[in-house]
């Protein structure tokens, strides 16, 4: 009697697991958004590892593997991976998919240039993708993915719902902590590596003085250079901010003959593990980041 009430536990924990959908993701803070909503359920996958260009990557085939077999995709959009919008329509056409630039009820920025300025790339269809350095956008894209994983796994939204609030939660006390971390800071003072950071500068008033590169991350020109060098040196800027795991290069030219601090920092977790924890780590290293580059 045992061993077949045993073996029956056995066959539900299988069939259950076996129940979950299969969930793809694009990079590593939709991942864990996403990881968070499945905690306890499910663990989603990742296709743009961290470390690696999210705005110009090749599919891998074991890529390609996990697309084919997806349930659900959630993505940010073409204008953050262009290069996968062909491969989700021919791979994983039949998979419920959610695109997080869809997504209402937040307003998306303009793309921009190193210099702040509006661009028309037509790669970026004029839209700064960067929005989940936002946790107020966090938030309504926790409950397009709550609402996404429910429709397509009923039995499981109970749960989707349950951590789901808690994520909310987590985001929403998330933003009063760096809030209040960067209060005090001066605005307009730094640079950072690439104009990714507009939804992070809007959310929190800390607004920068542009950036060593665009949004795509494309070397900058020596005029550019030039004009940022002499703002450093006149100490309009006193923090120029490298890229993690980057070279330096420009950063050094840039702050030489000068007292600008300096510091590393991405928008998408390059040095940090995958998983639940990672969005707020990530987003709390940016905050400590730029508190410890422009506090005098």
């Amino acid at each position: 009697m045992i061993r077949i009430l045993a073996s029956a536990l056995i066959l539900t924990a299988t069939l259950a697991r076996g129940d979950v959908p299969r969930v793809v993701t694009d990079i590593a803070p939709v991942h864990s958004l996403v990881a968070q909503v499945m905690d306890g359920v499910g663990t989603p996958d990742l296709i743009v590892p961290p470390g690696s260009d999210a705005h110009h990557m090749a599919l891998r085939p074991s890529d390609a593997r996990k697309l084919a077999k997806a349930q659900v995709v959630v993505w940010v959009g073409a204008p953050l991976t262009p290069w996968l919008a062909e491969p989700l329509t021919t791979l994983a056409s039949d998979a419920a998919n959610l695109t997080l630039l869809q997504v209402p009820g937040w307003t998306h920025r303009a793309a921009t240039d190193e210099h702040g300025h509006a661009t028309e790339k037509a790669n970026s269809h004029a839209i700064d993708p960067h929005a989940w350095l936002d946790p107020e956008v966090a938030v309504f894209w926790v409950r397009a993915i709550r609402d996404a994983l429910s429709t397509t796994d009923p039995d499981n939204s109970v749960h989707y719902a349950a951590n789901a609030d808690k994520a909310v939660a987590g985001l929403t006390s998330l933003r009063t902590r760096i809030a209040a971390d960067l209060a005090e800071l001066p605005s307009g003072t730094w640079l950072a590596p690439h104009a990714a950071f507009g939804y992070f500068e809007d959310r929190f008033g800390l607004p920068s003085a542009g950036s060593v590169a665009d949004s795509d991350a494309e070397a900058p020109g020596p005029a550019h250079l030039a004009m940022l060098h002499a703002a450093v040196q006149a100490g309009k800027i006193n923090c120029v901010l490298s890229e993690t795991n980057a070279p330096t290069d420009y950063t050094d030219v840039l702050i030489e003959g000068t007292d600008a601090r300096t510091g590393a920092i991405d928008d998408t977790g390059m040095a940090l593990p995958p998983g639940p924890a990672m969005y707020s780590e990530l987003l709390s290293g940016i905050a400590a980041t730029l508190k410890g580059c422009i506090a005098p």
